[in-house]
């Protein structure tokens, strides 16, 4: 904890808003999507499918394949608890909602499901996209599924499976939009990185959540960063955002959201 909130204000002493952005790739990217404010008719939806969980009491079983918890002792967890202290929070819901949206993102790849706060935002942002989501605990992937039923959400694909094993039997599929939520550990990032170059397009964005989980979270992002196939990355402290634009030429931002 001590990391996150020495990297945090470090993070704040480098970062700014769009008034110092001279890419209009990224400066657009800001101001049409990062700060965009307008209330979508979607995010009444998407606090409901927050709310249903957080009303969920029921405990289950998790098999845990990443770097573990900071907040649970155990591996029996309360539904509702899994969602307030380890789903994707409001505010970064209503970002990933408008990335997809604003990308129009149309093949996406989930690493981490969970319980599907993430992965029910990107659905809803785009309804007739194809969404693959891997998840490792198989209870947690069953609720996850359940809930997908319940919203009546059709364009999900859940894979109970470790990251390798899908990797390993799956067909290399091109994607425009990859969101990576788990294991959070620096060689397996790294590798999932390096599998997913040969998965993406120049136009695909890759999201790495929690790039100041730990110092060597950290080192993987700045590995990635420096990849020379990385064309603009940007830090916003919890998620780190690369592109691989071959008519850019190769920037970082560190940009408050």
């Amino acid at each position: 904890m001590l990391y996150q909130i020495k990297s945090y204000l470090n993070f704040l002493l480098k970062s700014n808003n769009q008034h110092r952005i001279h890419s209009p790739f990224v400066y657009d990217l800001i101001t049409k999507c990062f700060y965009d404010k307008k209330k979508h008719t979607a995010y009444s939806e998407l606090k409901n499918y927050r709310n249903k969980l957080f009303q969920n009491n029921k405990i289950i079983k998790i098999t845990d394949f990443g770097a573990g918890s900071r907040v649970f002792k155990s591996n029996k967890r309360k539904l509702s608890a899994i969602a307030k202290n380890a789903g994707i929070t409001s505010k970064r819901q209503q970002l990933l909602f408008r990335l997809v949206k604003y990308f129009n993102a149309e093949n996406i790849l989930e690493l981490g499901t969970s319980l599907g706060l993430g992965t029910a935002t990107m659905a809803f942002a785009n309804p007739s996209a194809k969404i693959t989501t891997i998840e490792g605990c198989p209870n947690t992937s069953k609720v996850a599924q359940s809930y997908f039923d319940k919203f009546k959400i059709e364009n999900i694909e859940i894979h109970n499976s470790t990251f390798e094993g899908y990797f390993s039997k799956c067909p290399s599929e091109k994607y425009d939009f990859v969101y990576i939520d788990g294991n959070h550990n620096k060689e397996n990032t790294l590798n999932y990185f390096e599998i997913l170059l040969d998965r993406i397009n120049l136009d695909s964005v890759l999201i790495f959540d929690d790039i100041y989980w730990s110092p060597e979270m950290t080192e993987a992002w700045l590995q990635i960063i420096q990849h020379p196939k990385v064309t603009v990355s940007i830090d916003t402290f919890y998620w780190g955002l690369v592109f691989f634009r071959s008519e850019q030429e190769k920037q970082h931002f560190t940009i408050r959201v």
